[in-house]
């Protein structure tokens, strides 16, 4: 997928080039109630050479974690665009997590890709970000061919598809569910800081977005990494996605010793390399 996007591309890199290098910058997304402001990076392509890689964190976490960070100088080192943003609710975005949903952070992905990305995208999604990133191409295939074209190939971190059906409320206890629909909120804790929230919204809301094991061919390469010692995505999780996640270029790389973070320098060396291999194929 090696056809230029130039034309798209000279105003906003005119645009980018007269803007101070002040990072983060903002993306007003959504109207009135619904208005937030996003917070994104982007490096700009060269000129002769569009191609770039679209980063989706996962949650509770930011466009300034170790592997987003570790992508972005990848990216740079080899003079390839890179987009990264944090959702509402995280990072440097406006809003709160309480009242954040995977519909909003679904609209913030595609908001962002369209208007902030030029050429061919290699995405990246770890985590939340790896299933948004199925939801964000099953939506483009659906509603808007030439968008969906620009995403060239995908690296799948540790993907939690239907995250907040199969991996929060299946996992809940009969107590939990009924604190959920009383006070609308319970609190889970996590290896990564303090507990994080859970809301009835979240979850209620999350079953509008279900890729609910129907097949689904990306029509793409995809590769997703997954750590065996993974306790936040078990390996299941992700093994069971290949069930229903069909074409002869989707592949799962298992790291044996690899937890769910993947952060470790050997683990980022592999995931540079997966992505460097679907730079080389568009």
């Amino acid at each position: 997928m090696r056809t230029s996007n130039l034309a798209r591309a000279a105003p906003l890199q005119e645009r980018f080039f007269k803007v101070p290098e002040v990072q983060p910058q903002m993306l007003d997304v959504g109207l009135k109630e619904n208005a937030r402001k996003i917070a994104y990076s982007w490096d700009m392509p060269p000129p002769d050479d569009d191609r770039g890689i679209f980063w989706l964190t996962g949650f509770m976490s930011d466009m300034s974690s170790t592997k987003a960070t570790a992508v972005a100088e990848w990216a740079r080192e080899n003079k390839i665009g890179c987009t990264r943003f944090d959702f509402s609710g995280h990072g440097k975005s406006s809003g709160k997590i309480t009242v954040g949903t995977i519909g909003a952070w679904l609209e913030e992905a595609l908001e962002v890709f369209d208007k902030i990305t030029v050429g061919p995208q290699v995405v990246v999604g770890s985590s939340m970000g790896g299933g948004l990133a199925l939801l964000m191409l099953k939506n483009l295939m659906r509603d808007n061919k030439d968008e969906a074209d620009r995403i060239a190939s995908m690296v799948l971190i540790a993907p939690a598809w239907d995250m907040t059906e199969e991996l929060m409320w299946k996992d809940m206890s009969e107590t939990d569910r009924k604190t959920l629909a009383e006070t609308g909120v319970i609190y889970h804790p996590s290896d990564y800081g303090e507990p994080y929230a859970i809301t009835r919204t979240l979850i209620e809301e999350g079953r509008n977005h279900l890729l609910a094991r129907k097949t689904f061919i990306p029509a793409r390469p995809v590769t997703i990494l997954q750590g065996l010692k993974d306790t936040d995505v078990p390996p299941a999780h992700t093994r069971e996605l290949m069930t229903f996640l069909k074409g002869k270029d989707v592949k799962l790389v298992e790291v044996p010793d690899g937890d769910h973070s993947l952060s470790r320098p050997q683990d980022i060396e592999l995931l540079k390399a997966e992505i460097g291999q679907m730079i080389l194929l568009e």
